[in-house]
């Protein structure tokens, strides 16, 4: 690295940054387009067009070689849709395209509807519960399981194994520590599942192994994206759908906005999760010597692409810090973009609006019954805590 560079030596998976990075990301984000953070040995790319532009590009920016800043955890990922590029990431992700693709979900909206509908009216009967440990925490829990065909024992597992499986993606930290035995058990239990007498016939899991019979894709491969659909598909959604309780709680009018026009809903949660980037980012490796707005990276460097910071990126999106209710944000990065963007980014969304639109004849008003706590996870933003009171209509 003899070529002039912007280096920094913030940690920002420190507990102080974690708590409130944005402040912190933002200076970064002005000293350069990919600044070198020092601690951890990597390149961080935080503006909105170079993430989004580098998220779309995966040749340059491969996943194949390591989406985890450690090479163990990289090395436990290998063979899932998650960490691998074309033409092997499309062989793997074809498996379930047809289940995910619009027409699929038309079929499994009334399911997930009639089970929303039962979600609200058993809270809004109980007058008070938590946002994020009673609803969010288990909602979208049970959604993906029952997409997947999971036994509905142990899904209590499913969402601290997630967290803690998230938090492998970043250095060994107090947190990951902490959590380390839940990521185990958690990493376990999944390989267990890849069993026909525990799923239900014509799900997700079963077709993966339909693939498998078929001699599509290892056994490995297939355990691998199991995980990888499971991982993905709670946390992005149990935290956008935490956020957003906390933001029509503290927020009243906006509920209101979304009562008297139930189209709003949509561009509520899209800015929610512009603004809250519930996955903050993912790392990839340089394959060739890269120039970034005049910055060069090295090939075989790792990069991480803060899709947060670039969701919050003032070039891009006027007043960034700040919810506004029409803007809109179709664009945003909180699910990646291009190649590896998050192929369940219509389930999140169907199943986010379904519980709120569940809610609307229901609620005239969320109310805070305690301070909203924020979680601790320096890889995920997300909330460990949103007590709420609602007023029945």
């Amino acid at each position: 690295m003899s070529e002039p560079h912007v280096e920094s030596d913030v940690d920002l998976f420190s507990p102080d940054v974690v708590a409130d990075p944005f402040p912190v990301l933002a200076e970064i984000r002005e000293k350069s387009a990919a600044v070198y953070m020092s601690k951890y040995d990597f390149w961080l790319l935080s503006r909105y067009e170079d993430v989004r532009e580098a998220t779309g590009d995966w040749e340059a920016f491969t996943s194949a070689r390591g989406v985890a800043l450690r090479q163990d955890f990289n090395d436990f990922l290998k063979g899932g849709v998650l960490a691998n590029d074309p033409p092997e990431h499309d062989r793997l992700r074809a498996i379930l395209s047809d289940k995910l693709a619009p027409r699929a979900l038309k079929d499994v909206r009334d399911d997930i509807q009639e089970y929303a509908t039962v979600v609200a009216a058993e809270h809004t009967y109980k007058g008070n519960f938590d946002g994020y440990k009673d609803v969010a925490a288990v909602y979208p829990i049970n959604v993906i399981s029952d997409l997947i065909g999971l036994p509905i024992e142990e899904r209590e597992k499913f969402h601290p194994g997630a967290d803690a499986t998230f938090a492998g993606f970043g250095p060994i930290t107090q947190y990951l520590e902490e959590h380390f035995q839940e990521m185990v058990t958690y990493q376990q239990w999944i390989p267990t599942m890849a069993d026909r007498s525990k799923l239900t016939p014509g799900k997700w899991g079963a077709v993966m192994l339909d693939a498998v019979d078929e001699g599509r894709i290892g056994l490995d491969d297939a355990v691998a994206s199991l995980n990888a659909y499971l991982t993905a598909g709670m946390d992005t959604t149990v935290n956008a759908l935490s956020a957003t309780f906390a933001l029509f709680a503290g927020r009243p009018e906006i509920w209101s906005a979304v009562r008297e026009d139930r189209g709003l809903l949509r561009q509520v949660l899209e800015e929610v999760l512009r603004l809250e980037s519930p996955v903050t980012g993912f790392f990839r490796i340089a394959t060739r010597d890269i120039q970034i707005d005049g910055t060069p990276i090295p090939a075989g460097g790792r990069i991480m692409l803060h899709w947060a910071a670039a969701n919050r990126d003032p070039r891009h999106y006027p007043d960034p810090d700040t919810f506004d209710l029409h803007r809109n944000p179709l664009d945003h990065l909180a699910f990646g973009y291009g190649t590896h963007g998050c192929p369940g980014r219509g389930i999140a969304i169907l199943e986010m609006t379904a519980l709120f639109e569940a809610f609307i004849p229901l609620v005239e008003e969320f109310e805070l019954s305690g301070p909203v706590v924020r979680g601790k996870n320096p890889v995920v933003r997300s909330l460990d805590a949103v007590p709420l009171t609602v007023k029945a209509i």
